[in-house]
């Protein structure tokens, strides 16, 4: 009951008619109609050296025309849509379920000091692999002076 109440789907959680349609479809057809949150759906590695940031992105299900990538003003943007048909049928090729998930998903990392320029991006097995060279740390710091 305790992990009941941490848990962010449980019905405690769940408020008015969406409380009663949630739990009806999850007892009915258990999680199948739950479409997972941008961060549930882009899981994230980044790794930082003195050179570069590296981001590792999940994206089971996604093709890689449906997926772009922005860098403005030290933000990252990945956006992607998704786009899936299932239809499941018996032996004589009558349906027995069809279901379309369609969705659109978009995170933002903040990656500051980076040659937009150099930026390079790789997509294979479901993973977005994005590298983002640093700029050369500029010299030129002085302190201001008050008059």
């Amino acid at each position: 009951m305790a992990n009941d109440l941490m848990n962010g789907r449980s019905d405690m959680m769940a408020l008015g008619a969406d409380r009663f349609f949630n739990r009806l479809a999850r007892d009915f057809f258990g999680n199948t109609f739950e479409v997972p949150s941008a961060t549930e759906q882009m899981k994230t590695d980044i790794r930082e050296s003195d050179q570069a940031y590296t981001v590792k992105i999940e994206l089971p299900g996604f093709k890689k025309d449906n997926l772009s990538l922005d860098y403005q003003h030290g933000i990252l943007q990945v956006s992607g849509k998704l786009e899936n048909n299932t239809k499941e049928t018996d032996d004589n090729g009558n349906v027995l379920r069809s279901e379309r998930h369609y969705g659109t998903y978009q995170r933002q990392y903040r990656l500051p000091n980076v040659q937009r320029e150099q930026i390079s991006a790789a997509y294979k097995d479901g993973i977005l692999t994005i590298t983002l060279p640093k700029q050369a740390p500029t010299t030129d710091e002085k302190p201001i002076q008050i008059n």
